[in-house]
């Protein structure tokens, strides 16, 4: 148990589940405020414009700072063809679509990201617009993440923290809802089954008509999860898991000016961990978060007002002895009232404002009641200065009691001189806040604690001729005052102390051709990485050099064929870099094939080898991922 309390980033979890009051006269004024400013704007812009016009389906999306705001950096959406061949955990899906490192404890257990070189703590993960990070350890664990319960997934890399906050720094992952009017009553029924007893289901239905929209998704995951070891005879003990979701969204048009919105989500999940040694007792976590998010979007011509009432909560708990019911743990509650103002000034030229109001409370075994606000104010402007050139310039500021605040910015250009050319220009200052762990962790926290500081650039070049594209990426980041735990003469203590400085190159290909009904589809994407220490001038531990992806896809009539591929490079996992103790560099492969059903090709079939060459690798020590292994899905919609 000491042990957990000395390394507060990786485990916290829940005993009580009281909250003082204390804080919320503030945050009262505060949200009066924004509820003013929104009242006043809204009615000053509908009295001084007649005309009506009707809602489209871009109001729909909530996350709009990544439709708007987005054109000068590189974002990838991954398609629902995607999506359905992937596992049901967001780190599968990434792991083979993105360049982004997932540091897993073995299969299902904790799984966390390193984007661009980057910490854990400096990926954020956004929840339709709104940052869902931990509040204790800064991050997220990408295997509590079901991708069945969102319509899209979003990847935008680089520093995105005037949009989305603390801990946007290598690049933000969108998760995303969709509600659309008009569009009847469709169903989805999803079921995968796989070795290790392995059940992965989802169920998902939507209705809408001209006024009213909602959609309802529920999702489950269970798996046995006792693969062998490749190349042993020892076996994963204790690494059975489960995970459970829902999610229920609701959209009505009062009139064509005015929606209302409604998203829902819960999930709820217990893993056992894997155990490295069989002597060893097993433990087990579970968390149980909620997020609901209203909102009220108003058209009133060149203005467009989005007014947001998040309630977001997280609860965590640790059992060092499955055995036993007692357990350590915390848990957060989060209110956030965001105001968002879009001016159209003229088709060339669009003014954004936006100011939030965060209010968090948090305890647990090793936190006493603490909370805090934090209020922003934030300032967006994109001007198309013509048809192949437009730039954005973004900025934000922070005030709070519980730390200094850096004054954010962003500045980018996209430039298309040719068709087949544009190039993007981008810099930006980012940062990562405290957390609840690093400012009150019992008898270490520091509340003197500064935030991280980023300091960015990144040049992309992308080439497009007929089904053939072409995108190379340039970056560079000089990140500062890295929080780190060191140990103290009694206890781990949080310092600013590090600096780093990360930089390197991406590129993608991506081929489609058709020849009568064939159809072809090759991808591929390669990252090298650099993230060094500027004191020992050594790479940061599990940041591997070089990253690759791919795949190939072949279609006739109604039969996919389709082969994945991902490298990774050695990564070290001592701060010496002693090669001793690095991970070899591994590559998996898998390939699967999908069968069409129906008249109009709705139904699909699939089968999947994963690990196709008994690939025996690890991407943390001493934590071995399965061999060969299989499954196969049925994706009905009616």
């Amino acid at each position: 148990m000491k042990t957990q309390v000395r390394r507060p980033a990786n485990f916290i979890t829940l005993k009580t589940k009281s909250f003082r009051v204390k804080g919320f006269m503030d945050m009262k004024r505060h949200i009066i405020f924004i509820f003013l400013v929104s009242i006043t704007t809204g009615a000053w812009s509908q009295s001084a414009l007649d005309s009506l016009q009707q809602l489209d389906e871009v109001i729909l999306k909530t996350d709009m700072g990544l439709n708007r705001f987005s054109q000068t950096q590189k974002t990838e959406q991954l398609s629902d063809t995607i999506l359905t061949r992937s596992a049901a955990s967001l780190t599968d899906v990434l792991n083979y679509n993105s360049l982004i490192y997932f540091k897993e404890n073995g299969l299902g257990m904790v799984s966390s990201a390193s984007f661009r070189g980057t910490t854990a703590q400096q990926t954020a993960v956004v929840w339709n617009g709104i940052n869902i990070n931990s509040q204790f350890n800064g991050q997220t664990d990408f295997n509590t993440i079901n991708i069945r319960n969102f319509d899209d997934i979003t990847v935008r890399s680089g520093g995105g923290s005037v949009l989305y906050g603390s801990g946007a720094i290598g690049g933000t992952i969108h998760l995303n809802n969709r509600l659309k009017f008009n569009q009847g009553f469709k169903n989805s029924l999803f079921l995968r089954y796989g070795s290790f007893n392995t059940w992965d289901g989802s169920f998902k239905s939507g209705m809408s008509s001209d006024k009213f929209a909602v959609n309802f998704e529920m999702s489950r995951t269970n798996s046995k999860n006792d693969y062998d070891f490749v190349d042993s005879e020892k076996q994963n003990t204790n690494g059975n898991y489960y995970n459970q979701s829902i999610s229920a969204n609701v959209a009505y048009k009062i009139n064509a000016k005015n929606t209302l919105k409604l998203y829902s989500y819960l999930y709820d999940g217990e893993r056992h961990f894997s155990q490295i040694f069989a002597s060893e007792t097993p433990t087990k976590y579970q968390d149980f978060n909620t997020r609901n998010l209203m909102e009220w979007v108003g058209l009133y011509n060149q203005f467009t007002s989005r007014l947001k009432l998040a309630y977001i909560t997280e609860d965590y708990n640790y059992f060092a002895n499955i055995n036993k019911e007692n357990s350590t743990g915390a848990e957060a509650k989060t209110i956030i009232v965001k105001h968002d103002l879009a001016f159209k000034v003229h088709k060339k030229l669009l003014l954004n404002s936006v100011i939030d109001v965060t209010q968090t409370m948090a305890e647990g075994s090793s936190i006493e009641n603490e909370s805090r606000t934090i209020t922003s104010f934030n300032l967006l402007l994109k001007h198309n200065i013509t048809s192949r050139l437009l730039y954005e310039l973004s900025f934000r500021k922070e005030l709070t009691k519980n730390y200094k605040t850096p004054f954010l910015f962003h500045v980018g250009v996209n430039y298309k001189p040719f068709e087949f050319y544009t190039m993007t220009l981008n810099g930006s200052r980012n940062f990562r806040i405290p957390t609840f762990n690093d400012l009150y962790w019992e008898g270490s926290g520091n509340t003197e604690l500064n935030p991280e500081d980023s300091y960015q650039v990144e040049m992309g070049h992308a080439f497009q001729y007929k089904g053939i594209s072409l995108s190379v990426t340039g970056y560079y980041n000089d990140i500062q005052d890295m929080i780190r735990w060191i140990p103290t003469a009694s206890s781990w203590k949080p310092i600013n102390t590090d600096h780093v400085k990360t930089y390197g190159l991406e590129t993608k290909l991506a081929i489609k051709q058709q020849f009568q009904q064939h159809q072809f589809r090759l991808g591929a994407s390669y990252g090298y990485t650099i993230s060094e220490n500027q004191q020992t001038k050594k790479q940061l531990i599990y940041v591997p050099n070089h990253k690759a992806a791919g795949y190939f896809n072949y279609t006739f009539k109604r039969v996919s064929t389709y082969y994945q591929l991902l490298y990774v490079g050695d990564v070290f996992t001592l701060s010496d870099n002693n090669p001793k103790y690095a991970l070899d560099a591994y590559t998996v492969s898998n390939i699967g094939a999908e069968y069409a059903l129906g008249a109009t090709k709705q139904h699909r079939f699939g089968i999947q080898i994963k690990n196709l060459f008994n690939e025996n690798y690890q991407s943390v020590a001493n934590r071995y991922m399965p061999g060969i292994n299989y499954n196969f899905y049925f994706n009905l919609n009616f």
